[in-house]
């Protein structure tokens, strides 16, 4: 079985018990998460080959993050050991009318602090048909774009499939250096990942008719966003998620995958959201499967936002739903009774 390959920077999650507030807080949940990871870990768990690699310190922090990689069949061969410091962030969970927080404190850490020479990816990419990294992992900053740019010119010299999820981060770069550095690294890219905002903040494209603050949502707006991707960089797919937001608690969420010709736009779930983080990477994850799989447009969607609803009702970074859950809910059993 040919491995799927996921770059970027696996953290440390720290968040507030419950509900509760940072200023509230006197202990904190500690677990692991970071976009690609999240999408390795999806991966593993429908049964695929996937491996990921970093750089995380040489020591004990650094090697509980490899272990809960490792404890859901990911392979971390390909992690490089060095550097000072596992990044972290906190997260704060919203609810009702008050929005989820998050507070980087990733400045300094091992991967940011990588080097070109720290990643030899012929090797790397050897046996594997996928490469998946995002939007993220090059705002780290450092040399990363220029190790981005180089992996995914191999992973295209060995003709693998390579996606990007943009995820624009504010808090790591500004709109100016998000859009001149992804403009380097697209042209590699076959299926680009994104929802209404990072389009807009990267490259200035807009979903016309359309006000994520209201839940309002235009089909011919993402269309239209979708077609200036596919055409501006030559992509085959670009896969978007559409999500409207009613409260922090409460939201719309479907997706829309195009393919140059035509939009497939899923089904439609109104998620009562347990946690929200890490639901574009499992909706990743979801696309990647359901594409190696040889599964048609529609079917892959339906999939991809099948896998995001579920990993939203589950607490923390990782999607722990399987692939005959994720079916079953694509194919319509939504009633959330109980199994007996």
């Amino acid at each position: 079985m040919a491995k799927i390959v996921c770059f970027g920077e696996i953290m440390l999650r720290l968040n507030p018990e419950g509900y509760l507030r940072f200023v509230q807080a006197n202990r904190f949940e500690a677990t692991y998460g970071g976009g690609e990871a999240n999408v390795a870990v999806s991966l593993a768990n429908y049964g695929n080959e996937a491996a990921f690699v970093s750089k995380v310190p040489a020591h004990d922090i650094g090697q509980c993050a490899v272990n809960a990689l490792r404890q859901y069949g990911v392979n971390t061969d390909g992690i490089v050991r060095g550097g000072p410091r596992l990044g972290i962030y906190f997260c704060e969970k919203g609810a009702s009318q008050r929005g989820s927080k998050v507070v980087y404190d990733r400045a300094g850490s091992s991967i940011a602090l990588a080097k070109r020479n720290d990643f030899d990816w012929d090797r790397l990419l050897e046996g594997a048909d996928w490469f998946h990294f995002t939007g993220i992992t090059p705002a780290v900053g450092g040399e990363l774009p220029d190790i981005c740019l180089d992996a995914v010119k191999t992973a295209k010299a060995k003709g693998l499939t390579v996606s990007c999820d943009l995820n624009y981060r504010g808090k790591l770069w500004t709109r100016e250096r998000a859009g001149e550095v992804m403009a380097t690294l697209m042209p590699y890219v076959d299926v680009c990942i994104a929802n209404e905002e990072d389009a807009a903040d990267v490259f200035g494209i807009r979903a016309e008719n359309t006000d994520i603050q209201s839940g309002k949502l235009d089909h011919q707006g993402y269309i239209s966003v979708a077609r200036q991707l596919h055409d501006r960089f030559g992509l085959r797919y670009v896969a978007i998620t559409l999500r409207g937001s009613i409260s922090a608690s409460d939201n719309n969420w479907a997706g829309m995958l195009f393919d140059g010709q035509e939009a497939y736009f899923s089904k439609n779930y109104l998620i009562h959201i347990t946690d929200r983080v890490g639901g574009g990477d499992s909706f990743g994850g979801g696309l990647i499967h359901a594409m190696r799989k040889g599964m048609g447009c529609q079917e892959a969607i339906e999939f991809a936002v099948a896998a995001s609803c579920l990993k939203q009702t589950i607490e923390f970074d990782f999607n722990h739903a399987s692939e005959a859950e994720v079916l079953a809910l694509a194919g319509g059993n939504a009633s959330g009774r109980v199994q007996r």
